[in-house]
């Protein structure tokens, strides 16, 4: 057994005695877990160039729409070649037309900017706006309910076969 100082900042200072070895080994299983349980959400990447067509546009930013659905951050990269480098609003352009299609569902966490021959931008989940559109969903769906109990004793009528 060890004579452990458990709380040094205490007045008085707090001690007790233990198996110190044990406690080591205990206090790391339960760092150990913690960092385990804390897993870190991988930040995925779509990259797009400036000459992108507009199928491929459509496709790369469906995907991204996936990745945030599943609440992964997503990096947009835009590469410039050679001259391409001269035109970095035209990355700016694609950027923004990313972000205007994915901002309900999404949030834009760091701005555009640029890093040598690329421009970056990252997506980040919005957990707000995707609660109010299960939301609003949920509301629409109760209210579609009470509108078909509504027409169907109506509608199962003959009168409701001659207005038809």
């Amino acid at each position: 057994m060890d004579l452990v100082e458990v709380a040094p900042l205490a007045d008085p200072p707090v001690c007790r005695i233990l198996d110190y070895g044990k406690w080591k080994y205990e206090a790391a299983q339960r760092e150990k877990e913690s960092r385990r349980r804390s897993s870190a959400n991988p930040v995925k990447e779509m990259k797009y160039r400036i000459k992108i067509g507009v199928s491929d546009f459509d496709t790369k930013t469906r995907k991204v729409s996936g990745f945030l659905d599943q609440g992964h951050k997503v990096k947009i990269t835009i590469m410039f070649k050679g001259r391409e480098q001269a035109r970095p609003e035209l990355g700016r352009r694609i950027l923004d037309r990313i972000a205007e299609q994915l901002v309900p569902p999404a949030k834009v966490e760091a701005m555009p900017r640029l890093d040598g021959r690329n421009m970056t931008m990252v997506l980040a989940p919005d957990r707000r706006a995707r609660a109010a559109a299960k939301g609003g969903a949920r509301r629409g769906e109760e209210a579609g309910d009470g509108g078909s109990e509504e027409q169907a004793p109506g509608g199962s009528g003959p009168e409701g076969t001659e207005q038809a």
